[in-house]
């Protein structure tokens, strides 16, 4: 399936999560200076870029409370299918359930058709108990 059009969270304080850290080989601690603002104009420079090559691109602008330092990546948390369902999916971070917000999708909805909601979120509860091997997050499986 393709797109044309995109959601695009653009970050409030995007850095360094610890609270995903834990089971996130990605997220690292870095002694850069400024990331929040490189990744700002990471994220307008793409914008651009889609916009130039066709793509739309719907940017919400995240707010610096609550603290969400991955809001760009909602992906991890809703989807939007081609007959109007949208699916809200469990998060293991207790930040990054915070980006689950109402008023994304309500806005959305002025625009998109939206039929039906499938919310997921219910398997949050169940999610701490799981036992997921450490393999699956150590960063030395990734070398």
């Amino acid at each position: 399936m393709t797109t044309s059009t995109l959601l695009m969270i653009r970050p409030a304080a995007f850095a360094f999560n610890p609270q995903t850290a834990v089971n996130n080989s990605f997220q690292k601690i870095t002694e850069q200076l400024h990331v929040h603002e490189k990744a700002l104009q990471e994220f307008d420079n793409f914008v651009h870029v889609l916009s130039v090559y066709g793509i739309k691109v719907t940017v919400i602008q995240d707010t610096r409370e609550p603290h969400t330092p991955d809001s760009v990546f909602p992906n991890n948390w809703i989807s939007f299918h081609e007959d109007g369902t949208v699916v809200l999916y469990p998060m293991f971070a207790e930040n990054r359930k915070l980006e689950r917000n109402k008023n994304i999708v309500e806005k959305l909805n002025e625009t998109f058709f939206i039929r039906t909601t499938i919310d997921l979120t219910n398997y949050e509860q169940k999610m701490h108990s799981w036992k997921v091997p450490e393999a699956w997050y150590s960063t030395e499986t990734m070398k």
